[in-house]
């Protein structure tokens, strides 16, 4: 196997919010576009195989149960963690080491109600000096 994913989607009830709220936490833009009746918001990428998109329509429900994506956090999770209350969503697991080699995971419940994994591999930030 290449690779493991090729395309997530997001679940939405109100596309709107969930433009803001990603938008606003990942500080990215999305790209809005409707594909006959499904609404979808394209998240900017440069890997064909590593797309996705917030989805509204007959079928997509938000839910906190079932599979959870993990996106990715930066370099450091608690710049994204410090905009998801501010932008309409809760942290229900603050930043967390697994391991040095896999790094930081967090997750939280977007504006729309589901859960979402963030990941970081990075090591945290040292004061000067250390």
């Amino acid at each position: 196997m290449e690779h493991l994913l090729n395309w997530i989607e997001i679940p939405v009830a109100d596309m709107k919010r969930a433009v803001s709220f990603y938008g606003e936490i990942l500080e990215i833009e999305l790209n809005p576009f409707a594909m006959g009746p499904i609404e979808y918001a394209l998240f900017p990428v440069n890997d064909q195989y590593n797309c996705g998109a917030l989805a509204k329509g007959d079928g997509y429900l938000p839910g906190i149960q079932g599979p959870v994506v993990y996106l990715n956090g930066g370099n450091d999770l608690r710049d994204v963690l410090d905009r998801v209350t501010d932008a309409g969503g809760q942290i229900l697991v603050p930043k967390r080491l697994v391991t040095d080699d896999i790094g930081y995971i967090a997750f939280i419940r977007d504006s729309e109600g589901n859960k979402i994994g963030l990941h970081s591999r990075a090591y945290p930030r040292r004061e000067a000096g250390k």
